[in-house]
């Protein structure tokens, strides 16, 4: 039964007050995991170098030179560095084409440890190029692929090559261990364990290319991705500041991959989060979340919104930095997704202490929030009902009020008929402690009328014969405690103000009966408005 003494199976499933903040944003963490998965056409796991460049302008001489796969395999493994070179760059060439590359073809025809061993000719750069650029696009396969790289030996003779003098080199090598950490967290691990770190680091600068920087800033990203197990804090300490300065840079693609790095850090634990937050990012953070750039929008609103699933003072320094200046205008974006993200990160901030409840309201944060339950998509619907499943168990009665004053009621009962158990139940129980909070200041009755002039009780009472049980049972409770015969049931006897208007000042008053009945006009004492038709409420 959806009381304030729910047992504690029900307490599990949503947040109510029986829950402190902090285990009400971890359940909800649970719930919302796919929210914050990084998708892969959200960011590249892995690139492939595509593009037609080289080290010396002298190389374009070989330009023409085509080769079959037997004379690659023969020109790789010869002792002559010329011939070596031009076979070498023949199967990278191979490798870099747009469609159907001979990834696979490649590594059968057992090359990878030579291209391995070419990584190592200082005394050729233009090899070591070919060979790192090789092996940058056979990691960039499946995982097998990637495998067969790292089993080759590449990554130690990879993680030298970002102290080579030539940054074309050094560039490549950074691509190529950028692909092998994407794969998933042994790798990247392997990676992080070869001291690729504070190689990277030492490349960040203001004097770096932008192309050369944006490879940085991407192969840190996958670094941080990937949290079964999550790297290492040792490695973590290490690359927040590096991803602090980029995330003052100016260029987009550097500050979608930097914050994407971050939303990865922040998709865990109260120290995790705490280790970002520290860094002083929060402001950067919520200024990117003003971008018209999608590609930065997206990453720097999840990492926002990893932050506030963690402590009440980690969520008050978000709220400090001025999330709540920037969510409600992002509900009303065009897109879905950002709809969504915006209405999940206000229901961890729903999830806290009063405080953070009533900033949500004096922010502006319900009309919005009203708008997207009555016409959102069902997806962003969703995680408008978790916002306002947390507000009502959280909440205070005034606070409750300011919510119903708000038009919550008329979308709920309309998302009452939705094919979605989980949300029923919720929006029943949502609906269940509207009532308890009207009863407690003598209210109830009227909210009943205000509940069943919005249709309602009619929908409850059928969802007393839903197949499901759960649902059912929900339904027949609120009925059996607010709308039985025993407690009015039609509120026989009772006379409407004819509106269900939510707004106030715009309902009719019994001024000659000394009776407001619309629940925003009650008054607890049963004494008329006064004659400029103010809201009073007694508690």
């Amino acid at each position: 039964m959806p009381t304030l003494d729910a047992p504690e199976e029900r307490l599990r499933k949503f947040k109510y007050r029986g829950k402190d903040a902090s285990a009400r944003r971890q359940q909800r963490i649970a719930v919302s995991l796919e929210l914050r998965k990084a998708k892969k056409d959200e960011q590249a796991l892995k690139r492939r170098n595509i593009t037609d460049v080289s080290l010396d302008p002298s190389d374009q001489q070989t330009k023409g030179v085509s080769l079959t796969l037997q004379e690659i395999i023969s020109g790789v493994n010869a002792s002559d560095p010329e011939l070596c070179f031009q076979a070498t760059q023949a199967a990278r060439k191979m490798l870099s084409r747009e469609k159907n590359p001979p990834l696979k073809l490649i590594v059968d025809a057992g090359l990878i440890p030579r291209l391995v061993e070419l990584l190592k000719s200082s005394l050729h750069p233009r090899l070591q190029f070919e060979a790192a650029w090789a092996l940058t696009n056979i990691a960039s396969g499946a995982s097998e692929l990637t495998r067969a790289v790292v089993v080759g030996g590449a990554i130690q003779p990879l993680v030298e090559l970002l102290s080579s003098p030539h940054m074309t080199v050094c560039e490549q090598a950074v691509w190529a261990l950028g692909n092998i950490a994407g794969d998933g967290p042994e790798f990247r691990d392997n990676v992080i364990a070869s001291d690729a770190i504070p190689h990277l680091l030492t490349l960040v600068s203001s004097s770096i290319p932008v192309p050369f920087l944006r490879n940085i800033a991407w192969t840190l990203s996958n670094l941080c991705r990937n949290k079964n197990p999550y790297p290492s804090d040792h490695a973590v300490k290490q690359m927040l500041p590096a991803l602090f300065y980029l995330l003052g840079h100016p260029d987009r693609e550097v500050l979608s991959d930097t914050c994407w790095a971050l939303s990865y850090l922040t998709d865990g634990c109260d120290a995790r989060i705490g280790q970002v937050v520290d860094t002083g990012v929060l402001p950067r953070l919520v200024e990117l979340m003003s971008s018209s750039e999608l590609n930065i929008l997206t990453p720097s609103l999840r990492t926002v919104g990893n932050i506030v699933t963690g402590t009440d003072h980690q969520t008050q320094l978000a709220l400090d930095a001025g999330i709540l200046g920037v969510l409600p205008q992002l509900l009303t974006h065009p897109r879905p997704s950002i709809q969504k993200e915006a209405a999940w990160a206000l229901s961890n901030v729903a999830a806290g202490p009063r405080q953070h409840i009533q900033r949500l309201i004096a922010c502006g944060a319900l009309p919005p929030l009203v708008a997207v339950l009555k016409n959102g998509e069902f997806k962003v619907q969703k995680e408008a009902v978790w916002t306002v499943a947390n507000f009502t168990t959280g909440g205070s009665v005034e606070q409750l009020i300011q919510l119903v004053q708000a038009g919550v009621l008329e979308p709920l009962i309309n998302l009452l008929t939705i094919p979605d158990n989980k949300m029923v139940i919720i929006i029943l129980d949502v609906l269940f402690f509207i009532l308890q909070a009207a009863e407690k200041i003598s209210q109830k009755e009227n909210m009943c009328l205000l509940i069943e002039g919005l249709g309602g009780l009619d929908r409850i009472e059928a969802l007393q014969l839903h197949e499901n049980h759960q649902v059912a049972l929900t339904a027949l409770n609120i009925i059996e405690r607010h709308f039985s015969e025993s407690t009015g049931s039609r509120h026989a006897g009772f006379k409407s103000c004819g509106t269900w208007d939510y707004l106030p000042f715009t309902c009719g008053i019994f001024s000659d009966q000394g009776l407001n009945l619309c629940f925003l006009h009650w008054q607890v004492d049963s004494q008329p408005l006064d004659p400029q038709g103010s809201l009073t409420i007694i508690f």
